[in-house]
């Protein structure tokens, strides 16, 4: 008589339950029900004779033997998915933060579909720790400060040049031409990087302590808020690149060598996909174009509208 096996469905619900320490969010993940993955669970428990959860009344965690299993089978499924992937590779997905994504890439990724047209891109915004497998990530663009994840290939990009930015008519308003004027301005935040002024202070030789008076949630609302005269943002030179070309904002202290760089997470069982390694080519190319390093950015002056008059039809 053969050995009883768990299904496999159990297996994947327990392994689920326990990475996301919620049986609800496995459920939401597996497109169950809360009520299967428990009884999927209990199927273990009573197979294995042994508890495998401690059940809270808002979570739950696993014993030392349940996390012991439930690690050992998230590496079981990663092997299986890089398998297949391997195999039969689904579309290249790039991910980056929502920021990069509307200031920098969208704008830019047009030239990409057209030397590429048979290429489908896909993209995934986080700009935190991600699994390859798991979330089907390809490339990911990140900032060096991010852990990476175990045996991903890093290709470093450039260095991440930060400095104050500003609508002209702020800086105009509060004379704003030298660091001493930062006094009289208002200085914007981000929580996404709280200590950007102080690491701008710092790689700058500045020897004042600037703090953000208001802060935003993401770089993006802090950018927005920037260009409509709120105050004096800290910002990386990448996401107000074509803000600085028209216009939009201006850096009347120009920009700064930060302390981290700019990088890209290669998938290694992607990496030898013909295109992935397109996307790491184009993408390489864009970095290292002139403006990203400490050039200077000159506005793009505007050509005057010409004014027809009724008379002169």
């Amino acid at each position: 008589m053969g050995v009883k096996r768990p299904s496999l469905n159990a297996l994947r619900a327990f392994e689920a339950t326990v990475r996301l320490s919620s049986m609800t969010a496995a459920a939401d993940e597996l497109s169950v029900t809360h009520g299967a993955v428990s009884r999927h669970i209990k199927s273990l428990e009573e197979m294995f004779g042994i508890p495998l959860l401690l059940r809270g009344a808002r979570s739950v965690q696993a014993t030392p033997e349940g996390a012991r299993f439930a690690t050992e089978l998230s590496s079981a499924f990663a092997l299986i998915a890089k398998s297949v992937e391997q195999l039969h590779p689904g579309p290249l997905t790039l991910s980056c933060s929502s920021t990069i994504m509307m200031s920098w890439l969208i704008p830019r990724i047009g030239e990409f579909h057209e030397l590429h047209p048979d290429i489908e891109l896909r993209f995934n915004m986080n700009y935190d720790r991600i699994d390859f497998v798991r979330d089907e990530i390809s490339v990911a663009i990140r900032n060096n400060m991010i852990e990476p994840p175990k045996e991903v290939i890093i290709k470093d990009m450039v260095d991440e040049w930060i400095g104050p930015v500003c609508s002209s008519e702020y800086a105009a308003t509060n004379r704003f031409t030298t660091s001493d004027d930062l006094e009289r301005c208002v200085l914007l935040g981000t929580k996404t990087r709280q200590g950007a002024w102080a690491d701008w202070v710092k790689t700058s030789g500045q020897s004042r302590e600037l703090r953000p008076q208001r802060s935003y949630e993401h770089f993006y609302l802090l950018i927005q808020a920037a260009a409509c005269g709120l105050g004096v943002a800290m910002v990386p030179k990448i996401l107000v690149l074509d803000d600085l070309r028209s216009g939009k904002l201006v850096a009347p202290l120009g920009f700064v060598a930060g302390t981290f760089k700019l990088v890209l997470w290669i998938a290694p069982h992607l990496r030898a996909r013909p295109e992935t390694k397109a996307l790491v080519e184009w993408l390489t190319r864009e970095f290292r174009k002139p403006g990203m390093q400490g050039n200077t950015i000159e506005p793009v002056a505007k050509s005057p509208l010409r004014v027809v008059s009724r008379s002169s039809r």
